[in-house]
């Protein structure tokens, strides 16, 4: 059986584009989701006017809100509970830093005001907030559009330092150290890397010296930071603007991009002048996120063709088009934002008997409020009964039928599986966890997936 359950509507107000589980032991059931919202000058009461009767003339305003969430496996009806809103500038992009920084996690942003922030993850009396550490201003009257972490790849030299690469919509890119010790941003280099809009950069995870970009002008770069500004390729088998790039965590050759033109190309960095495989999609690819645990699946946020799942092991492996095992369009949205949680679901019924952390419960055969949650569907339900869940469907069945019957979803830490005695290779692999967000129905949707 292979299917995609709905666990979860939340209405986020504003515009959705950007959604990230936290990938930290002991963080991992935190869920972070930012909005943007262009407010036009029609938009706003009637202002001031000045003494010939006309009215002042404001300029475009983006607005943002940076959500964060807690995913709470005893309630079945409303899995995410909000722990913390905050106004922001419009968040056009946001990444966890996959190690501790001076003992606390770190989120970056990337901002409709030309800015990268961190922030950092404090615990409050009955969860975590996060509060602001560091921000830097990329350059003047531009958006920042990307950024991404050099600590994407489990493992990390003593001696690696901690970088950020982003990216902004005059088509620089811009190189960024993290202080450590006193975390705070230092702007190393930056350079033009493309003609328009850069919307895209990333680290390649493997060796981080190496960073790739992509733009409006359909072009895909890959650039060596210890020379800024000389390309080491330019690829122009994008068609359209490149949008999306996310190196393997898992295998050490491969890199996923993503256009307007609809594709999801896989890559062998070591021969860019040919792709591994060319999937269609039906849809813009503006974010792809590999699993991180099982190699060869690939989530790709397609905005007006909603999300789809791929199996890329033969694409990998035999040059063949990636399998696309799960596509759910979501009605009158587009969907921007997606990502996998960390989370590991594990069977009670061959779980060893261990105590079960705090903050994670058990789910039973009959969950509370099922008929109000929809089954797998091609199409997600857009009527909420207001308190941010959806309503099923005529005809469609309990979300219980068919699936698992008795589990939980754990941590899955090095120290966690170790207490369990479940490995991330032992868990119910078929089982995913994944939130994606979408503009225009302004939604974070939480979803269940059983794979094969």
């Amino acid at each position: 059986m292979m299917g995609c359950f709905a666990l979860q509507t939340v209405d986020t107000e504003l515009t959705a584009d950007s959604v990230e589980w936290c990938p930290l032991q002991g963080c991992r059931h935190l869920l972070a989701c930012g909005t943007y919202q262009l407010r036009r000058p029609e938009d706003r009461p009637a202002g001031p006017q000045n003494k010939g009767g006309m009215e002042v003339k404001e300029p475009q305003v983006r607005l943002g809100r940076l959500f964060l969430y807690s995913f709470n496996d005893n309630n079945s009806i409303h899995p995410l509970v909000e722990v913390q809103r905050k106004d922001t500038s419009a968040i056009l992009d946001m990444k966890w830093c996959h190690i501790p920084v001076a003992g606390h996690a770190l989120l970056g942003l990337a901002d409709a005001s030309g800015s990268i922030q961190l922030l950092r993850l404090v615990e409050s009396e009955k969860s975590h907030v996060l509060e602001p550490l560091s921000s830097l201003a990329l350059e003047e009257q531009c958006l920042a559009l990307s950024l991404d972490w050099s600590t994407g790849k489990t493992g990390r030299a003593g001696d690696q330092p901690l970088k950020i690469i982003s990216s902004d919509s005059t088509g620089q890119l811009h190189l960024l150290m993290v202080n450590e010790t006193r975390p705070r941003l230092q702007k190393v280099a930056s350079w033009q890397a493309h003609q328009f809009e850069a919307w895209i950069a990333a680290f390649n995870y493997w060796h981080t010296e190496i960073v790739y970009s992509g733009g409006d002008d359909g072009l895909l770069r890959g650039w060596d930071t210890r020379v800024p500004g000389k390309f080491l390729f330019t690829s122009k088998r994008h068609t359209m603007g490149v949008c999306s790039i996310q190196s393997s965590p898992h295998r050490e050759h491969i890199l996923a991009t993503g256009s307007y033109d609809e594709h999801i190309l896989l890559w062998d960095t070591r021969n860019m002048k040919q792709p591994l495989a060319d999937t269609p999609v039906q849809g813009g690819v503006w974010r792809i996120k590999w699993h991180p645990f099982h190699h060869h699946l690939l989530l790709a946020a397609c905005m007006h063709s909603g999300f789809k799942i791929l199996n890329c092991q033969k694409a990998m492996e035999e040059r063949q088009e990636a399998t696309v095992l799960t596509s759910h369009t979501l009605p009158d949205s587009l969907v921007y934002g997606a990502d996998w949680s960390w989370l590991l679901f594990c069977s009670l019924q061959r779980a060893p008997s261990w105590s079960f952390p705090s903050n994670l419960g058990t789910k039973t055969v009959d969950l509370k409020g099922a008929s109000e949650l929809p089954t797998p569907c091609h199409e997600c339900i857009e009527d909420n009964d207001g308190e941010g869940h959806a309503r099923p469907q005529s005809g469609m069945k309990p979300l219980t039928e068919g699936m698992r019957k008795n589990g939980t979803w754990l941590q899955a830490t090095a120290a966690t599986t170790r207490d369990c005695g479940v490995n991330p290779e032992e868990a119910d692999s078929a089982f995913s966890l994944l939130a994606t967000c979408s503009f225009y129905d302004h939604a974070l949707h939480l979803w269940e997936w059983e794979g094969n």
